[in-house]
């Protein structure tokens, strides 16, 4: 984020490279063993953590009129959201949401940086909680260092037989709740457990996000949000010199060096970094807070609490690394508000309240009216003039209903065919429409006509279409 280019001084003089040297670009992974550490942001956590977890693993067994509170059901193409009952006919109101969800990310980017990857992410929930697993099982950071470098006995294998387990039930705990949001959870269960076949699909697919959320949580980790996280490589598009971040304070803190806790630092000519090295120690990607702003920053802030206790125990002020601006750390004025999160505010509200009005204003019933083509009109025997049309009627409300067609646009118009018809839940009905005039009442060739279908239960629940009624000419 600093406008100066590092230089570095080469020496020309210096010895070369024989020119067969071979650089190896591949670097292995180096198992990050991450300390655990209690704190303010770490408390903020824990409490989002156990209220998505709580999200994920309840919502598909909470139940509203005999529904599941969330539930897709592919089949029969009826989607079950917070007790209302979507179709794919309502996909505009998915693409809205997922606007929504991109620019609330972005609004959220441009004034707090990735505090979304570092409180709410769903790679984030599922690590921490393995790393909670791994701590309990295998102990504090240095017993579980001591025990991956001890040989193999009885203890070690029993502590990582047992945290693999552990890992794997959670896997699938994981792995099942995701079914049960696309097949009746609980059927699904009962099914899984007394081994009733429940379709090869439900099976794949229990495995295949078991097997995932195994990887990812228990070996990837930081892997994913280092290398397969897309979010990680164009986050810094919206950030600027406003934008806050998890910082380190190399005014206060350089230079570091270790000193006693009664010796005073300025007299040492030392900052207040202490140089412990345990803002390292706690982060889950491993690296050095203090080499400045990186993509791979999660904005997890866990360094600000491992650094805030040690600035306790020295008696110093708390904040060395805190949520901060680059603007805050040259000691130039900052601004919370933006054009840029403005203009992302702004679109975001937009966009929630199209939704909303979206979701209210929308009616259970669809009308689509088809002209015949083959024929654009017809003389009856009594000398009137006749057009056919074909009527797609969607009921999308979760019972089946009667309704009643009309039409209007044109004096004299009569339906000669059926006006009064019943729709079960969720289909599409196609009904047959004929219409006559008597053609003193055609004043030219065509006349724009609507046809409006109304329910009968409930006569709020209407929907209309245009048309056209065609006939000959010299009428």
């Amino acid at each position: 984020m600093s406008d100066n280019i590092p230089v570095k001084n080469i020496d020309p003089s210096a010895k070369k490279q024989p020119e067969n040297t071979t650089i190896d670009l591949y670097a292995s992974r180096k198992k990050i063993y991450v300390k655990e550490i209690s704190g303010f942001f770490q408390r903020i956590r824990t409490g989002s953590l156990w209220l998505l977890m709580g999200m994920y693993f309840m919502f598909c067994w909470i139940s509203i009129n005999g529904e599941q509170l969330i539930y897709f059901d592919i089949p029969n193409r009826k989607f079950h959201l917070f007790g209302a009952i979507f179709w794919p006919q309502d996909f505009v109101l998915l693409s809205w949401l997922l606007i929504i969800c991109a620019f609330g990310l972005f609004f959220i980017t441009s004034l707090f940086g990735r505090i979304w990857c570092g409180y709410t992410c769903p790679q984030t929930v599922w690590t921490f909680i393995f790393m909670w697993v791994e701590e309990k099982v295998e102990g504090s950071r240095n017993q579980r260092m001591k025990l991956d470098k001890a040989p193999n006995s009885a203890a070690k294998t029993y502590k990582k037989v047992l945290k693999h387990v552990i890992w794997l039930l959670i896997a699938f705990a994981t792995g099942l709740t995701f079914v049960g949001y696309f097949y009746p959870i609980r059927e699904l269960v009962v099914d899984f457990f007394t081994f009733n076949f429940i379709g090869g699909w439900a099976y794949f697919w229990i495995l295949f996000f078991t097997a995932a959320t195994y990887a990812n949580a228990g070996w990837l980790r930081e892997q994913v949000c280092l290398y397969m996280c897309p979010y990680a490589r164009f986050q810094s598009v919206m950030f600027d010199k406003d934008t806050m971040v998890v910082s380190y304070n190399p005014n206060r803190g350089e230079p570091r060096g270790s000193r006693k806790k009664s010796a005073d630092p300025k007299q040492a000519g030392l900052g207040d970094c202490v140089d412990c090295g345990m803002c390292v120690q706690v982060c889950p990607t491993g690296i050095d807070i203090r080499d400045g702003l990186q993509y791979e920053c999660i904005g997890c802030a866990l360094c600000i609490d491992a650094c805030d206790q040690i600035m306790d125990k020295m008696n110093y002020p708390k904040g060395l690394i805190s949520y901060s601006n680059e603007n805050s750390l040259e000691g130039k004025k900052s601004r919370l508000v933006r054009p840029k999160s403005v203009g992302y505010g702004l679109v975001l509200l937009f966009m929630i309240v199209s939704v909303i009005y979206g979701v209210t204003s929308r009616v259970p019933l669809e009308l689509d009216v088809i002209k015949d083509r083959g024929a654009l009109y017809q003389l009856t025997g009594m000398g009137l003039v006749e057009n056919s049309y074909t009527l797609k009627v969607i009921n999308m409300a979760d019972k089946p209903r009667e309704f009643e067609l009309t039409v209007s646009g044109l004096e004299g118009l009569t339906i000669t065919s059926t006006t009064t018809f019943s729709v079960n839940s969720g289909e599409v009905y196609s009904l047959p429409t004929s219409i006559e005039v008597d053609p003193k009442y055609m004043t030219q060739t065509n006349h724009d006509i609507e046809f409006k279908v109304i329910a009968l239960d409930d006569t709020s629940i209407q929907a209309t279409s245009d048309s056209r009624f065609l006939g000959p000419l010299n009428y």
